[in-house]
């Protein structure tokens, strides 16, 4: 393949906007309608995440330590529609339909060539990974337990698996409701594996955001909700026994807190500094736990932050300021391992600036996390549109 070439071509493609996942979506459902019953009833945010997900494809094609996973994670939560190796190949001639209408002239016999042997890549690894997980479930049925509203616009819910779901602290899940069928979002389970097997999200309401308002405003004990297999790779490097840096925004704290608990069950505990930031005091949703969390162990320092700190409230602690700043005024931490999940101006700048600070960047392992992200179906784990 010729990845210059390559990314040239997608480039001028992805330059006519919607109307080239409309193209694609109508050209596979023409050739195949047998797939479109795996897909939500309206593909207006399906659409974003094809191009999305083939851009994230592109740019990492020529680094195979990064893209191999993140393929095989597809591969593997696939399974959870349905979807066959009988169906990769439908996909990979509509792909290189549309490729070739909005390139026009650009399509030439070498540029084929390239995404051909792209895709024939991208699907090999994916049906593979599919192959290799064949023994274990494609998906599993939970019973809500409870559903906490901790603020008008948070909830911590706690699910039950009918099944054992394992998992690694710092993971995420996609779900989806029977209150809005075909549509999987992504949460972080914010615990780490119980003995009751019970796992605990925290999912924040989006205006518009018909899965998020569904789980926050709707959901109740007793419901049932669908897993997808675990994702994500923001877990504790196994080969560290360095001091950790959590640093959390909104909800982002969910997978730091089940970090922490890993942590505290382990035999040797490490030093452990997070710093939380919210915009308003009034938005931490889990300062009970987390002050007993802080109160347990003393190897665990918590320090919160908020950019609009309110005079009304008694928030003693709360430091003023973007997270990110307080994070480096505490500092410095260049013998750290560190952990960043938020928003992407949060995480962006928060590992930007700890790089500037000295702390390695392949010691700091980041998540974008908004407050429900669509389910990888075609995207990477870390971006999505809030619903």
């Amino acid at each position: 393949m010729d990845i210059v070439r390559m990314r040239k071509s997608f480039e001028a493609v992805a330059a006519h906007g919607d109307e080239v996942p409309l193209w694609f979506y109508s050209h596979l459902f023409l050739s195949h309608p047998e797939t479109r019953a795996m897909f939500p009833v309206s593909m207006a945010q399906q659409r974003d995440r094809l191009f999305g997900a083939l851009g994230h494809i592109v740019t990492k094609v020529d680094d195979s330590e990064a893209l191999v996973p993140y393929l095989q994670q597809l591969g593997r939560d696939h399974r959870k529609f349905g979807t066959q190796t009988a169906h990769y190949p439908a996909v990979g001639a509509s792909l290189l339909a549309t490729l070739a209408h909005f390139a026009g002239p650009d399509w030439t016999p070498e540029v084929e060539a390239d995404w051909t042997a792209a895709y024939g890549l991208v699907a090999g690894v994916m049906s593979g990974a599919a192959d290799a997980a064949a023994d274990a479930p494609a998906s599993w049925d939970a019973d809500v337990v409870a559903h906490e509203l901790r603020t008008p616009e948070i909830a911590v819910v706690r699910l039950r698996p009918r099944e054992p779901y394992p998992f690694s602290p710092g993971q995420a899940l996609t779900l989806e409701t029977e209150r809005r069928p075909r549509l999987w979002r992504t949460y972080s389970i914010a615990n780490a594996p119980r003995e009751d097997g019970t796992l605990d999200l925290h999912v924040q309401a989006m205006d518009g955001g018909p899965v998020s308002l569904a789980l926050v405003r709707h959901l109740e004990a007793g419901d049932v909700v669908r897993l997808g297999p675990p994702l994500g790779t923001m877990t504790l490097d196994p080969d560290s026994e360095r001091d950790l840096l959590l640093v959390g925004s909104g909800t982002g704290f969910a997978p730091l807190k089940a970090m922490i608990e890993q942590i505290a069950g382990s035999a040797v505990p490490r030093r452990v500094d997070l710093f939380l930031g919210v915009g308003s005091g009034r938005e931490f949703y889990d300062l009970d736990d987390l002050q007993r969390l802080q109160q347990e162990h003393g190897w665990l320092s918590v320090v919160l932050a908020a950019t609009r700190p309110d005079p009304l409230e008694d928030r003693t602690g709360v430091e003023e300021g973007h997270v990110t700043d307080v994070v480096v005024r505490r500092g410095p931490w260049p013998g750290r391992d560190g952990y960043v999940c938020g928003s992407s101006e949060m995480v962006g700048s928060t590992v930007a600036r700890l790089v500037d600070a000295h702390v390695p960047r392949h010691r700091i392992r980041s998540e974008v996390f908004l407050p429900s992200r669509p389910a990888p179906t075609t995207t990477p784990t870390t971006t999505g549109d809030p619903a």
